[in-house]
């Protein structure tokens, strides 16, 4: 049978989506578009095949010719959208960040235990990609030793306005601090953050750098900056005590001309990360048919991890000193995969 699929938000991520859903996914059907805007639902419904419209995302989300939901709509959604769902019991991918409240994301998490099961699989969908998994590889044969630190640099064209040094960390870093936390198998217990002498911290797209400290003895640093004007740069090296491993972005071409040769810099994270889109959306299409869940796919108990450590560097940022973090106990349902 079909898995038939609601997507809530028709902004640039839920546009992607939906174009995967129904052009990449066989056996996924994109049943429904749901926007605050009928007009932009409508266009991508058009755009995709998909069935029908809606503005109305709760509405949507009871619907009885749906069977999943993926949420692409604002982040202050994300929870509130995420609990309807569970109290109907169909499984959602969510983007991050599940909330931006660790109480919210808390919320999730109870909803879920209290049925018992896992039903919201989060969009951190770098452990997806081609070159994490790699590395993620190289790790769990052998090869590096142990882990001892990991590198994480973050790099966009240009910040959106208003973007500040605090949304630095609580945005655009928690990919880096799920898929740092996912490769390492371990978890955080402090974090600081520093910038840059002479920086402002409310100036838009101030560069942060977060060192943060896992259970395991391990260093993770962080470099965000939302203005590196040249394009959009993701880099990544994990340090064992035998050797490291760096990420490499796909590139398709490299150029010859003016006394250069050069590679070009995608502007934003899409083509960089498109397969790694793709690759996730497959996995929870195989979580909906199969009730199995991914086990590699970040859950409910990750986002509330990912929003805990982002609550804790904007108090680092603040004070300008190093914050432990207080994570609550582990329920057993997310204890297996």
């Amino acid at each position: 049978m079909s898995v038939r699929i609601a997507i809530i938000g028709a902004g640039i991520m839920g546009a992607d989506h939906a174009r995967i859903v129904s052009e990449d996914l066989p056996g996924a059907v994109l049943q429904v578009v749901c926007d605050a805007s009928e007009a932009r639902a409508r266009t991508i419904a058009e755009d995709c095949g998909a069935a029908d419209i809606s503005t109305d995302p709760f509405q949507t989300i009871r619907r009885g010719d749906i069977d999943a939901v993926i949420i692409a709509s604002p982040d202050e959604t994300h929870a509130p959208l995420s609990l309807a769902a569970i109290a109907v019991e169909k499984p959602v991918l969510c983007e991050k960040p599940l909330s931006q409240n660790a109480g919210e994301c808390r919320a999730v998490i109870d909803a879920e235990v209290a049925h018992g099961r896992r039903f919201v699989q989060l969009g951190f969908m770098r452990r997806f990609d081609p070159s994490y998994r790699e590395m993620k590889a190289a790790l769990t044969d052998g090869s590096l030793g142990r882990a001892i630190m990991m590198h994480n640099t973050h790099r966009n064209v240009e910040a959106p306005a208003n973007f500040t040094g605090q949304m630095a960390i609580t945005n655009s870093a928690p990919h880096e601090f799920d898929v740092s936390r996912f490769m390492l198998d371990a978890d955080y217990t402090a974090i600081s953050v520093f910038q840059p002498a002479g920086v402002d911290a409310a100036k838009t797209g101030a560069p942060v750098f977060m060192v943060l400290e896992t259970d395991r003895g391990q260093l993770v640093n962080i470099e965000v900056n939302n203005n590196a004007a040249y394009g959009y740069d993701v880099r990544g090296e994990l340090v064992g005590e035998k050797g490291s491993i760096q990420l490499n972005a796909p590139v398709h071409t490299r150029s010859n001309g003016h006394l250069m040769a050069y590679e070009r810099y995608p502007s934003d994270w899409r083509p960089r990360f498109a397969e790694a889109y793709r690759l996730q959306n497959k996995a929870f299409v195989n979580f909906v048919r199969t009730g199995r869940f991914s086990t590699i796919a970040s859950d409910s108990w990750d986002g509330y991890c990912a929003t805990l450590v982002a609550e804790a560097g904007v108090e680092a940022l603040r004070t300008g000193r190093r914050v432990n973090l207080d994570t609550m106990a582990k329920p057993s349902l997310y204890k297996t995969r």
